[in-house]
């Protein structure tokens, strides 16, 4: 039997890599942070709106923002009570603070829409992002995420989807996939418990 094996070169089965198993038993909240993680997003996670508007002034602070850009009302009540000049107006100059549609846990990217960013490009818009977001959009893979939005927003669905995976923009990507991709952001997650 071994020696048709041997004559026929038959292929041994495929063992599943490392890496994978080593996220098959995590829960999705902790793959997702390990990936963003690991691609230098900067993670911060908000139990109560108090600490997301105590995270904010912290951020703005730290990089000594003078004006930020938001043009979300929802978000907008969040900053009410922080000191910084906030313009609904968005330019590449100012960092952004913005909601997304979707987390993807599989690469640790975050997806945007039209919703979110209007008619821009991602690389049109300024290297900081402030991104606040909840649990419950968390979800495994870019396939669940354009499912999600095609659900969420039946017959009316958004235009300019996009999704920010790097958040150094320094760093110089080698993979000749991703030749020419300039979404690379420094990015702050605001990640809210709501479930």
């Amino acid at each position: 039997m071994s020696f048709f094996k041997k004559l026929f070169n038959t292929p041994k089965p495929e063992e599943p890599k490392a890496s994978n198993l080593e996220f098959e038993n995590l829960p999705i909240e902790q793959i997702f942070v390990k990936k963003f993680v690991e691609n230098q997003g900067k993670f911060l996670y908000c139990t109560s709106l108090t600490e997301v508007t105590t995270n904010i002034a912290s951020i703005i602070k730290e990089n000594s923002w003078g004006e930020i850009i938001c043009n979300d009302y929802d978000l907008q009540k969040l900053i009410k009570s922080v000191d910084v000049k906030t313009s609904e107006k968005i330019n590449n100059k100012n960092p952004l603070f913005v909601s997304c549609e979707h987390l993807i846990a599989e690469n640790g990217s975050i997806l945007f829409s039209s919703n979110q960013l209007k008619e821009f490009k991602i690389s049109e818009l300024s290297e900081n992002f402030i991104v606040y977001a909840t649990t419950s959009q968390l979800v495994k893979s870019k396939g669940e995420s354009l499912t999600g939005i095609k659900t969420r927003y039946q017959g009316n669905i958004p235009s300019n989807i996009s999704a920010i995976k790097n958040f150094n923009p320094s760093s110089k990507n080698e993979d000749f996939m991703s030749y020419g991709n300039t979404n690379s952001k420094n990015l702050y997650l605001l990640l809210f418990e709501d479930l």
